[in-house]
């Protein structure tokens, strides 16, 4: 599929762990090219690299691109491709932060150490192998919707918890070979860095990510079961990279199946029976006077650009379109 047939808009997720000392002097000059090219997304810099994915027309995508490869701490990052029959996000964000996925563990760094990387064409002779135990480092609410046979699921709410699930679950790791898997492979980078430096010796992780493993292995062929949540409006994607039929809730940003609209708990842009306990009645009045705006800004043939914050403490899903700490 390309953008002049059923699908518009070029959709590239990347990321590249290396040295970017002056990364907040590149703030407003990556901006400034996203704006040009009508790009929107979302880019996170640090001075260990970069990490996001952003949207738009092929042509202004391709000079964003091409523009962050001419940076000399960014060039030769790889990137990944999807189209999307929608605009999958409503501005554009470049923000500076501390990791360009957040661990919360000071010291860990990709560039130094790192697990083996498993092409996807060999992922699943690893992940069927007895002696390995494969682990989910994704979040919660992305788990809930699709991953690899015989995972282990952390359950974990955000990227930081995961250093001390895997303290207290040392009895689960005991195999000897360690094979992690996440959405694009940025959390695997730190992940099995994490791993190595807490002692274990055959660390894995997929290379590129479920993403690169969904658009490369054949459906027929997948140790893969569901849906791959990605973080922007197209909400999940299948085999192939073709978008999936989950929704986002608007309350609480998680992914709703179409089975769960259908529950009385759900209420478009008020309420999906994940959060229907989780907010107020005057958190619930507002959602539904936004979703009332929506509605009518719809009408008009314009987006509405109103988007509520997850409820305080909860896991938020699409919070960000980098891939989630």
């Amino acid at each position: 599929m390309n953008g002049t047939t059923m699908s518009n808009y070029l959709v590239a997720a990347l990321y590249k762990f290396a040295a970017f000392p002056d990364f907040k002097g590149w703030q407003h000059p990556i901006t400034d090219v996203c704006l040009k090219g009508d790009v929107k997304g979302t880019l996170l810099l640090a001075n260990e690299g970069i990490n996001g994915t952003i949207a738009g027309p092929e042509a202004g995508v391709r000079k964003v691109l091409d523009f962050l490869h001419a940076i000399a701490p960014l060039s030769g990052f790889t990137h990944k491709e999807s189209w999307a029959s929608d605009e999958p996000f409503l501005r554009m964000k470049v923000r500076l932060k501390k990791e360009i996925v957040t661990l919360g563990v000071e010291g860990v760094d990709p560039n130094k150490v790192v697990g083996t990387y498993v092409k996807p064409q060999d992922w699943n002779a690893l992940i069927s192998d007895p002696d390995t135990v494969v682990v989910d480092t994704r979040n919660d609410y992305e788990v809930a919707i699709g991953t690899f046979k015989g995972a282990v699921d952390p359950k974990t709410k955000s990227f930081r918890e995961f250093p001390q699930w895997a303290e207290e679950n040392k009895d689960l790791l005991m195999k000897p070979k360690l094979a992690m898997f996440c959405t694009g492979g940025i959390r695997c980078e730190k992940s099995t860095a994490y791993m190595k430096e807490q002692g274990y010796e055959e660390v894995y992780h997929l290379e590129g990510g479920i993403l690169k493993y969904l658009e490369e292995v054949p459906e027929e062929d997948s140790l893969w079961e569901g849906d791959c949540f990605v973080f922007d409006d197209r909400v999940s994607v299948r085999h192939g990279l073709a978008e999936g039929d989950y929704t986002m809730c608007r309350a609480c940003r998680r992914p709703v199946s179409p089975d769960a609209k259908l529950l009385p708990e759900y209420e478009e842009g008020v309420s999906c029976p994940l959060c229907i306990d989780e907010t107020t009645a005057d958190q619930k009045e507002r959602f539904k006077e936004r979703q009332k705006q929506i509605e009518l800004a719809q009408k008009r043939g314009e987006r509405h650009v109103g988007i509520t914050k997850p409820p305080r403490g909860k896991s938020g899903g699409a919070a960000e379109s980098a891939e989630a700490d």
